[in-house]
This record gives structure tokens, sequence and C-alpha cells, in this order.
């Protein structure tokens, strides 16, 4: 297999499980009235609490788009902001318990929904493919800057 082969065979893969797991996040979103970026930002804050501005860096997110969505996620008891410990002057969001809570039902959710799929692999399968996984997703990806479209008829 030339390695442009084993490049597209690996993306393919990572492309089809991405589609698997959004339908199952999509489902798990929906039942609780969440869009799959408030699950992302549920599954951020889990084990952080970063800036606001950074959170929605990292989304991609404009801070209006941002601050409207923490403030629905807030209004449900999921989140909080507060002050930056190290600035006082920046915005961090926190997740509650009530928001803990979710995210740990969540996974439990995800997990048994994915189980048809992860229990084609056994144990060790199971722990070399996420050992294999981790250096693709760590660090993760930042949202990539959208390149400037032209305005028709302008090069």
């Amino acid at each position: 297999m030339a390695p442009d082969d084993s490049t597209d065979a690996l993306v393919d893969g990572l492309v089809r499980s991405a589609f698997q797991i959004m339908g199952v996040l999509t489902r798990l979103g929906a039942e609780r009235e969440l869009s799959l970026t408030q699950l992302r930002v549920l599954g951020i804050l889990r084990d952080r609490s970063p800036r606001m501005s950074d959170l929605a860096a990292f989304l991609g997110l404009d801070k209006s788009t941002m601050s409207g969505l923490i403030a629905r996620a807030e209004r449900r008891g999921l989140l909080t902001r507060g002050t930056s410990p190290e600035d006082k002057r920046a915005v961090v969001v926190l997740i509650t318990d009530e928001g803990r809570a979710l995210v740990q039902c969540l996974y439990e959710e995800g997990k048994a929904l994915l189980a048809p799929a992860t229990g084609r692999l056994d144990p060790e399968q199971r722990e070399q493919l996420a050992q294999l996984l981790e250096p693709l997703l760590s660090p993760p990806l930042s949202a990539p800057a959208r390149p400037e479209r032209p305005v028709r008829g302008m090069p």
C-alpha cells in the first residue's frame, strides 16, 4: 500500500467513525434539546475552565454566539460564568454540578449506544485503538481560520 493510500484509508476511517459518533451525539443531544455545539462545550468543560474568549476561538464561534450559547446553558443550570484567578478582567466558563451530572449521564448513554461497534473489538484491540488515537487527538486541533471568500466579481 502506497503512503497516500494508507493516509486516504485513515482519513476515510476517521470521517466514517466521526459520522457514526456524531449520529449518536446528535441523538443524545436531541433527547435533551442540546445541539452538537452545546454538547462540545459541556465535554470541554468537563475537566477545564477556559476563558470565554478561548472557548469561542477553539469552537470557531464569535463572541456574541458564544455568549448566547453560555447564557442558554446558564438558564438551564448547566454552566456558570466566573472570573479568572489569573486575570480578574477575564471571564471563565464553569460547569455546574448539574452540568457535570448530565455529562456523566451522556457519557454512559453514549458508551451504551456505541457498544455494538466497540464490542466488535476485543479488550486488547480497544486499548490499542485508544493508544493509536491519542497522538491524533492530543492536543486537539483548533478551529481553522476561515478563509475569506472573494466578493463576486472581485479576485
